[in-house]
């Protein structure tokens, strides 16, 4: 029996929130990164970067090889020398941490098919190019001898400048001026990266430096040197996913607890204009 049809009106919300869940799936990833690092990327990727995925349909695996104060010679003696001296925290699908002790890089490298492996010089010495050789082309064809995803990118994470009142000895290496310890931090990884060939540089000091035009003024540290267990660790980690996974961070619904939706807004222009402008410091109104 033939049916006749009738053009119905079509519920436009719907068809929209059809057309939003379906390009929304399409555009979320898993993502797998492992630092290479210490405290500084302590800060950067355990508190609140899965969460910030989680919120724009992400998923993500974050392994962190941690040894406080760790510097680019330490890693490279410590691959040199097989030697089992980190804690491997490794954070899963769920979000859940879990921390193994006296681990390998031998060990972690090949635990999962990374997409990203990232590496740091230790915060002190972030802008003095001649403390990065010949540590980090040793560590490259290291990683890169045992990395399991043949299109795993390297990543450099850009540390911050210490505060402006910070007493770590390390300050001196730049006046205790931290527009001086910026600069010669950008410059320093820009080199250091033109030099090695790696093409990511994550620029959590730029976003951290953007924050403190802002009204939050450079609260961004606990302590001098390490950030701030709210807004500073929720730049950092803002910064780290809008550049791994090319969303932007600019609305995302992660909305951390103590933070108010105002910090919210200035964190994620923070970042955001960071990986736009990533060696240049932009005014957050």
């Amino acid at each position: 029996m033939n049916k006749t049809f009738v053009n119905q009106p079509v519920n436009k919300a719907i068809l929209f929130a059809f057309f939003l869940v379906f390009n929304f799936g399409l555009q979320a990833k898993t993502i797998k990164v492992l630092a290479i690092g210490n405290s500084f990327s302590e800060d950067a990727v355990e508190n609140y970067l899965h969460s910030i995925a989680a919120a724009a349909g992400d998923t993500m695996i974050i392994g962190n090889m941690y040894i406080g104060g760790c510097s680019l010679e330490r890693h490279w003696n410590n691959a040199e020398g097989d030697s089992a001296l980190y804690a491997y925290r490794k954070i899963d699908v769920t979000g859940k941490m879990t921390e193994t002790k006296g681990k390998r890089l031998s060990e972690a490298i090949p635990d999962e098919d990374w997409d990203f492996i990232s590496l740091q010089q230790v915060s002190h010495n972030s802008g003095i190019y001649k403390t990065y050789f010949p540590y980090i082309e040793k560590l490259i064809g290291y990683v890169s001898s045992l990395a399991t995803n043949p299109n795993m990118h390297f990543v450099l994470h850009q540390t911050w400048a210490y505060a402006t009142t910070s007493t770590h000895s390390g300050f001196a290496n730049y006046g205790r001026n931290q527009q001086k310890m910026y600069k010669a931090i950008t410059k320093t990884y820009k080199r250091v990266a033109s030099k090695t060939g790696i093409g990511i540089i994550i620029p959590a000091g730029t976003a951290i430096q953007n924050g403190r035009t802002s009204v939050i003024g450079d609260n961004f540290c606990r302590d001098g040197y390490h950030l701030d267990l709210k807004v500073g660790r929720f730049t950092a980690a803002c910064t780290w996913y809008e550049k791994l996974s090319g969303h932007t961070v600019v609305g995302n619904t992660c909305a951390p607890e103590g933070i108010s939706p105002e910090n919210i807004h200035i964190v994620q222009q923070s970042a955001h204009l960071a990986v736009l402008k990533p060696s240049r410091i932009t005014k957050i109104h």
